[in-house]
């Protein structure tokens, strides 16, 4: 399975925009700029997209390590909240912290904690911030 988002940058970086789409339309031209990722302005960023991602994924995966365990969820909550600093390399995302409330009925909470921990480190999202990057570069003209 391949799944694919695309951005387009017009610009400089303090003063260019850009837009970020994904292949299912969620997303279709969702604005983002300099503005919107280090101060408030309305748009999206890269490290939104990231924190929303892991959320997503490691609650999903949280699902599954608690189905194999014999629990079942009335509900997942997850806030990742992802941590970009200025390092000596550049800005560099230096941590993610999952906060999840879950609600399962009967639940243990050693059998939980062990769920999450599986999941934390299982999920797909937690293993690509640890991945090789590779990258295909071509200059149009």
């Amino acid at each position: 399975m391949k799944r694919k988002g695309s951005a387009v940058w017009h610009g400089g970086l303090k003063n260019g925009q850009g837009t970020v789409s994904t292949e299912s339309g969620i997303l279709l031209s969702t604005k983002y700029s300099f503005s919107s990722r280090f101060e408030n302005e309305i748009g999206t960023n890269p490290e939104e997209l990231i924190a929303a991602a892991h959320a997503g994924c490691f609650s999903m995966a949280l699902s599954g390590e608690l189905e194999k365990a014999g629990m079942l969820p009335d509900k997942i909550g997850t806030t990742a909240t992802v941590t970009l600093d200025k390092t000596d390399a550049g800005f560099t995302i230096t941590a993610v912290l999952l906060d999840v409330k879950a609600k399962i009925p009967g639940a243990n909470e050693q059998a939980f904690l062990a769920a999450a921990n599986s999941a934390k480190s299982g999920c797909p999202v937690s293993r690509l911030l640890n991945a090789k990057i590779t990258m295909n570069a071509e200059l149009e003209q």
